[in-house]
């Protein structure tokens, strides 16, 4: 069984958007996998995803619709063997925060799901509706190499 927790900033946008993705391709691979996702910061904890993120997702079929906002936690860096930043500011981020011992490997998200060009996912959150369909579309194709990726042992 494999563990993963997505990250981004407020949680609300890309590594939610991811969650539920790769939620969705596991469970049509009949995939065993415990995902999570959390923000850097915590702005939005206990808030569902953002409205322009759940509607994209929606209108894909791809629920989000359970999942609330929270900030990442010490505890994070050992319950999950892989921790997915959406760019590497959180990287930094979470390497700073990481507590001594900590066993979870932090990787950038679409580097670690053959992703190379982009290699960040962008926020889509001051930008134009038209950001959230690109950044899921994006994550959808990370999503779809992350599941065949852990399919074949990676």
């Amino acid at each position: 069984m494999r563990s993963i927790l997505f990250v981004c900033s407020g949680n609300i946008c890309r590594s939610p958007t991811a969650e539920g993705l790769v939620r969705v391709h596991a469970d049509r691979a009949g995939l065993n996998v415990i995902l999570d996702s959390a923000g850097t910061h915590g702005f939005h904890v206990g808030e569902p995803p953002d409205p322009r993120t759940r509607a994209v997702a929606r209108a894909r079929g791809t629920p989000l619709e359970d999942l609330r906002a929270r900030e990442v936690r010490s505890a994070d860096f050992n319950d999950f063997e892989l921790i997915l930043a959406a760019d590497r500011g959180h990287v930094r981020q979470l390497e700073r925060r990481r507590p001594r011992g900590a066993t979870a490997a932090v990787e950038l998200m679409l580097p670690w799901c053959g992703i190379d060009s982009p290699d960040e996912v962008p926020d889509p959150y001051y930008g134009p509706h038209e950001g959230f369909e690109a950044v899921y579309e994006l994550l959808d194709r990370a999503a779809r190499r992350l599941v065949e990726r852990l399919q074949s042992g990676g």
